[in-house]
């Protein structure tokens, strides 16, 4: 499995600070960061590294104006794929976007400009999404004579009902500002997006590591489970991370009355 350092990327930046704080980078503003194979095999690859480079959480933006406008319709086009390569195909975005969903890693997505299409496909796949006021959301996949391939049938109804996705394919409809956050698009709509991307991950880099892996992976992971599956690993899952150390040092902090008080602002 090859390690950060051995990542040869054309089309993602990455870049890890003193904190651990990952930020990896959509580097194709020319093409409004439209999702190539390349880009595909590039995320597979940083996903698979980032875990066990130390790295606490995730920040996944973009260069330009747009975060992303989903499959590279040029590409695609040109190449005259049989279904049987364009199925393979899809099985990397598959793959790609599962690294990130069960990475184990805070990601939190900073958006804006466009994202639609397979753009919308990789942002559901992250934990947390902010939006900015320039963002919009879009499944024009039905106006192009195409269809999903990445995801957005897992997880876009997940976030916003089968109803709304359905109506976003067959008519185009789009979702902006205060509508997109109220269906559940984003969790956050701010001005500045990678600047609110940024404090998020800060605060989930705080949590201890085995905590973050729980809440970024077993909880996908219970979803796909039936109800008495996901009881059984829920409590297996908080067993071995409910005894952890690290809890037991917070738990001390909170008995002695020096633990960070839960309230509003």
């Amino acid at each position: 499995m090859p390690g950060i350092s051995e990542l040869r990327l054309t089309n993602l930046l990455l870049g890890i600070d003193e904190d651990g704080i990952a930020t990896v980078t959509l580097n194709r503003a020319a093409k409004r960061n439209a999702l190539d194979i390349q880009t595909i095999e590039e995320l597979i690859g940083v996903f698979t590294a980032l875990p066990a480079a130390g790295v606490r959480a995730v920040v996944l933006r973009a260069e330009g104006p747009h975060f992303c406008a989903g499959l590279d319709l040029v590409e695609h086009g040109r190449e005259k794929r049989s279904p049987a390569e364009f199925m393979r195909i899809c099985l990397r975005w598959h793959e790609a976007f599962n690294k990130i969903e069960y990475s184990g890693l805070p990601v939190i997505a900073a958006l804006k400009g466009a994202v639609v299409g397979g753009g919308l496909e990789l942002a559901s796949s992250v934990h947390i999404r902010v939006m900015d006021e320039t963002t919009y959301f879009g499944l024009p996949e039905g106006q192009r004579g195409l269809f999903t391939g990445g995801g957005a049938t897992i997880r876009v109804p997940a976030l916003i009902g089968k109803a709304r996705m359905v109506d976003m394919m067959l008519t185009g409809r789009l979702y902006a500002g205060e509508e997109a956050e109220a269906v559940g698009l984003a969790q956050y709509r701010v001005k500045d997006s990678d600047a609110k991307a940024y404090e998020l991950a800060r605060l989930a880099a705080q949590n201890t590591p085995l905590s973050n892996f729980a809440v970024c992976s077993a909880i996908s992971h219970m979803q796909n489970m039936s109800g008495l599956d996901a009881a059984y690993a829920e409590a297996m899952v908080a067993g071995i991370v409910n005894t952890q150390e690290a809890a037991q040092t917070r738990l001390d902090s909170f008995a002695r009355g020096t633990a960070v008080k839960i309230k509003p602002d």
